[in-house]
Parts: C-alpha cells; structure tokens; sequence
C-alpha cells in the first residue's frame, strides 16, 4: 500500500508506507513551510487522535519539528478540530493533527493546519510538497525549538462551544436527555462526554477509555454502529451518539436504535441554524456551502427559507474556503462533518453535538420524530479498489457512457444529476478506491444506482 498524500494530508500504513522516515520527512518540510510565514521560531501545534501507534508517531513529530527550530505545544490526545482552534487561538504558525481519521489501526496520518486554523489548500499544498521532496537541514544546537505541553485545550474547546450564541443551555440542561456516547476509544472519549454532562447529559459511555485500540472498525457508519443501537435501546436512551478517531464527523442513532444517517447531521443543523438566523436578523439571504455528495435534503431546507446552497469538490478545505468566502453562516460535508464559522472554519463534531442537542431540546418529540420531519431522501454507498490503476481514466470512462443522461458535474470526479436522484463517482482523498454515492427517495433505489454503476466500475477495471 503505498503512502497516501492528498488535499487531507497523508495516511499510510504504520511500518508499510507510514515509515519513521516519512513523518521527519514531511516534519521537517512542515517547519520550513511555517517558516515562511514569518514567524521566528514558529509555533507549531500538535495533537494526536488516540491510536495506538500516535504517541511515537508524535514524539518523532514534536522532536523533528524541534530539530528544525520549531516552538511546539503538545496538546497530548485531542480531536482535530481542537488542533484548529488552538492554531488560531495561539496565532500559531500551523498545526499538525496525527490521525488517520476513519481509517482502520494499522493507519496513521498526518494533516497540516495553516495559521488561520484551516487545513492547507490545493495552493498551499503544493509549495508544502515541494518542501517534502528535498531537504533544507536543522537548527544548530543554540537554535532548537523549544516543546510547551498543554492538555488544556479540550476544556477550552468545550466552553468554546457552550458559549455559542445558538445555545440556550439552560432549555438543553432542562430537556435531561440520556445519551449513550460510543467514541471507538479514541479521542472523542476524552471531550464528548465532559461536553454531554455539561448540558446535563445522562451519559453512558461505550468505547470511551482512549486505549486507542478500536473497539470496532472506526468508521461511524451503520454496520459499525450495531452494538451501540442495540445499548441505545436497552438503556431506554434519548439517542446515541457516534464519532470517528478525530472528532470531526457526528453521526447519531435514534432513540429507537436506527440510524438517524450522516448527512441529517448537517441537515439537522442547517435547518436549525437558517431558522435561529430568521428570528435574529429577518429578511436576510444566507448562505449555505456542502459538498457534491451532501444530501438533496439541504437544498429542500435551504430554499424553504429563502437561503442559497453552493456545493464544492469533496474535502473539509473546500468547503471551509467557500464559505469564507461567500460568508456562509453554515455549512460541512454529508459524512456527518458540520462547520460553524462563528466558532472556526472547520467540520467539529462538538459543534454539531450543541447545535443538534439545542434542536432537540426545542422540538417537542422524539429524535426520530424529528428526523420524519426532515425531507426524506436515502443514500447508499460503495466504493471500489482501483489498486494501481488511474482512477480519472476509469471516471473519464464513465462520465463519457452517461454523457446525455443528466445534468454531469465535474469538479470532483463525475457527479450525474437526474431528476429525483444523483450519483456521484470519485477517487478518494484518503484510500486507493473510487467511491460510488447515490441519493434516491428510496433505499431501493439508491442501492440500486450504487449497484449498477460500481459493475460498471469493475468491468472498466
């Protein structure tokens, strides 16, 4: 398997493609780019998701980025998101999150965060790359950088998010839900219960004791999620509540133990947040900014109340830089990633937790009565390894078979627009695979788009 490197970082197998070598490599190029913002030393945050191979991981990291004259604060085990706020809290020069996100243990990363608490963009990439590739040598021995550990930043992030103007906690603490809190013992053990209880949160906690070996695979998807429904319902739980190693996508489970579905996430909280804007400031146009794969039940929202919906190419960058730049006051990605510019521009489970919560607690029904008054479309996925093959020559493939079809988008790989559905073909950022999406009114049908175009996909193979 070879090192993945993309828009979100890299990710590889820990002693495969992940190797010492690379993280100094991609260190050390990482000090020298930060460098370049001016800073002298530059201060670099780092914060790591909990796996078990994270600790040596960061300590080649921290000393690497030391060697190259670096000042590093350690924020020990942390979501991503809390690495964000702190790059910009601390007027950092950059972060580096070591996670590999949703991918399975044997899996590591690194993602790189700029000074304003965004990940690197195409742009920035790039000249970041460039850097990897060849070497510009360390500080002398009067010029280390110097190392500040400060675990601190979790309890900040969760008053960070208490104080949002969104939320009432005292409406929150009243409503006393029970919440059943499975974190795949990583780091959202160590922030979202704290958060929970701190709306007055019944917690029971499944997978919450950071051991960073994963309970079960990470992915918060359904047939991951079986133990935690099941727990859900027989603790008679208001709902369950799922995370990814890192913290960055929230994906819920009913108080009936059924999946509320990822991308209600961010539907649930661009509803909640268009509705709260209607009363603070009436008549004014918003705008919301999702993703190609982002679900049809956002623009349903959206143009009930009179708001706009732009969608980008998949990756949190993406969606982050657009709604910079159009002043979105919502927005993330259908994998259950919300983004709140009034807390920072990037996807933040704890954000999503208080702003779906406070929903809830104003909604006077059950979460899965809530969910049925949601417009309702359903999604399926799948996806296809592609091992050494070019995957933009398979899309092209496609794309040219399915040309008359539909409405076809191509900034990120083949997005196909039908009337009462789409699918949507691209090469991941973080795995050797196409992935295949598709939204229909019915299950039946989505899997079935799903079906056909991933035959297809394997007979281009």
């Amino acid at each position: 398997m070879s090192l993945m490197v993309s828009i979100s970082g890299i990710r590889g197998i820990i002693g495969e493609s992940l190797t010492p070598e690379v993280a100094v490599r991609y260190a050390r190029a990482f000090a020298e780019y930060s460098r370049r913002a001016g800073a002298t030393p530059p201060v670099i945050v780092v914060g790591r998701d909990g796996r078990i191979s994270g600790d040596m991981l960061c300590s080649l990291i921290t000393g690497t980025l030391r060697a190259a004259g670096a000042a590093v604060i350690d924020l020990g085990i942390c979501p991503t998101p809390t690495v964000q706020l702190a790059v910009e809290h601390e007027h950092a020069a950059g972060g580096i999150s070591v996670t590999a996100s949703h991918n399975p243990i044997q899996w590591n990363g690194m993602k790189f965060v700029a000074p304003t608490g965004m990940f690197l963009d195409a742009e920035e990439n790039r000249e970041f790359w460039s850097l990897a590739g060849g070497g510009t040598g360390y500080a002398h021995w009067n010029d280390l950088g110097s190392l500040r550990t400060d675990e601190g930043w979790i309890q900040r992030h969760i008053d960070l998010v208490l104080s949002l103007p969104y939320l009432d906690t005292d409406v929150v603490r009243r409503r006393r839900f029970r919440v059943v809190v499975d974190a795949v013992n990583a780091a959202g053990g160590r922030i979202v219960p704290p958060l929970l209880r701190a709306l007055g949160c019944t917690v029971v906690e499944m997978h919450c004791d950071v051991s960073g070996v994963f309970s079960h695979t990470p992915e918060p998807i359904p047939e991951n999620l079986t133990d935690l429904a099941s727990r859900v319902r027989s603790e008679g739980a208001d709902m369950g509540i799922a995370v990814d190693p890192d913290v960055d996508r929230l994906v819920l489970i009913t108080e009936r133990g059924e999946p509320y579905g990822e991308e209600y996430t961010i539907a649930s909280a661009v509803k909640f947040v268009l509705d709260r804007e209607a009363r603070s400031r009436a008549g004014a146009r918003h705008t919301v900014v999702v993703n190609l794969s982002t679900t049809r039940a956002v623009d349903d929202i959206a143009r009930a109340r009179g708001a706009t919906v732009i969608r980008t190419p998949v990756g949190e960058i993406n969606v982050a830089r657009r709604m910079k730049a159009e002043g979105a006051v919502v927005g993330g990605e259908g994998s259950g990633g919300v983004i709140l510019p009034e807390l920072h521009l990037g996807r933040d489970a704890m954000v999503g937790i208080g702003l779906l919560l406070q929903q809830f607690a104003e909604y006077d029904g059950s979460v899965s009565a809530f969910k049925a008054s949601l417009p309702a479309y359903s999604i399926a996925k799948g996806k296809v390894s592609v091992g050494v093959r070019a995957p933009d020559e398979i899309l092209d493939a496609v794309r040219t078979a399915h040309a008359a079809e539909g409405r076809i988008t191509t900034d990120d790989g083949t997005k196909i627009d039908y009337p009462d559905s789409w699918v949507h073909l691209r090469k991941s950022n973080t795995e050797p695979i196409i992935r295949v999406i598709a939204e229909a009114p019915t299950p039946g049908r989505a899997q079935t788009l799903v079906g056909d175009f991933t035959r297809e996909i394997e007979q281009l193979l």
